[in-house]
């Protein structure tokens, strides 16, 4: 559903850093390594990968939230023609939540436990300056409604452990979307919930993206909820986006090991069958192979992947793997 026209989110090349921490080389630890991936205007990104494979650092850092001793040290982040890399600090809290709204994971954690829910979300319109007073709140309530939250003006006035999960999690969906911004990013929006409260929550960003046009970048390690709202897919593994492309393509026919691994463990996914898990885990950052980091695990390995990191290789236009398998002069 993308629009045409330059993308409204440009990543390259970012690096996030922490500082204090070294690899075993004595190098700087890692947590995202060279990302770069667009966002256009109505589009839908998915942001794959298992847990510690350094999703939710790279969405921080779009918004500069990477938390101490973690530290952005190259890249650019260009939102609406502007690095937000290079921008004054007092410049950048006019684009926090007005122009790119953030679902944060764990809604009780976002959620100060003393204040409403609706004075939440009206501080929110009054900090962007949207709406005052009264106003606020009223466009508060409209926007508990908007979120599918029944009798919205007596739920504005409850506090977030009133609400149960599901709708803590619209709460903040209401939040990112008060100042009814072009982009939002939604880390793990359905991690806790259940099958149905989790398809309510997907189908509530489909809604908000047709009625509004929005942008969003989706985290998640549910490849089948890349199935189900993604228009691109961007799989990560240690820090690296290893594959990239259309989310019907890239589920169809994966060039990944790994992301071929992701599909294959899904319960379910050959019905009757033994879970087909992947072996061993997600590296620590500090403790990355001296070649391909996914190597360890992978059942088609071979002499190149010991010795060297992988290129992107192109598979199609819009379509990239960092995989030795797809370098013709590897074998």
């Amino acid at each position: 559903m993308s629009e045409q026209g330059p993308p409204l989110l440009e990543v390259r090349g970012l690096t996030i850093e922490f500082v204090g921490a070294r690899d075993g080389a004595g190098r700087a630890v890692r947590a995202a390594d060279g990302v770069s991936f667009d966002i256009g205007r109505g589009e839908i990104l998915a942001l794959a990968g298992e847990s510690g494979s350094g999703k939710s650092v790279t969405a921080l850092s779009i918004l500069r939230l990477v938390p101490p001793p973690g530290r952005i040290v190259s890249g650019t982040v260009r939102f609406e023609g502007r690095d937000l890399l290079a921008l004054e600090e007092r410049d950048l809290r006019r684009v926090r939540g007005a122009r790119i709204g953030f679902v944060f994971q764990e809604p009780m954690t976002a959620l100060n436990p003393a204040f409403t829910v609706g004075g939440q979300i009206a501080e929110a319109l009054e900090v962007h300056g949207v709406a005052r007073g009264a106003a606020a709140r009223a466009r508060a309530v409209e926007w508990l409604d908007a979120v599918r939250i029944p009798d919205p003006a007596r739920r504005a006035r409850d506090f977030p452990h009133q609400l149960s999960g599901g709708m803590r999690q619209r709460v903040l969906i209401a939040a990112a979307m008060a100042c009814r911004p072009p982009l939002v990013i939604a880390d793990e929006p359905t991690t806790a919930l259940d099958a149905t409260i989790q398809a309510d929550i997907l189908d509530l960003l489909l809604a908000m993206r047709q009625a509004y046009g929005l942008s969003l970048l989706l985290i998640t390690h549910d490849l089948g909820i890349v199935a189900r709202v993604a228009d691109r897919a961007a799989v990560m593994y240690a820090g690296r986006i290893v594959e990239i492309g259309p989310a019907r393509e890239v589920l169809a026919s994966p060039g990944h090991p790994y992301t071929r691994g992701l599909l294959a463990s899904r319960p379910g996914h050959v019905p009757g069958a033994r879970l087909d898990a992947i072996p061993g885990t997600v590296p620590d950052p500090a403790m990355l192979p001296p070649g391909c980091a996914f190597a360890p695990r992978c059942r088609d390995r071979f002499a190149p992947c010991d010795a060297a990191r992988p290129d992107a290789f192109s598979l199609s236009p819009g379509r990239a793997v960092r995989c030795f398998l797809h370098n013709g002069a590897a074998r």
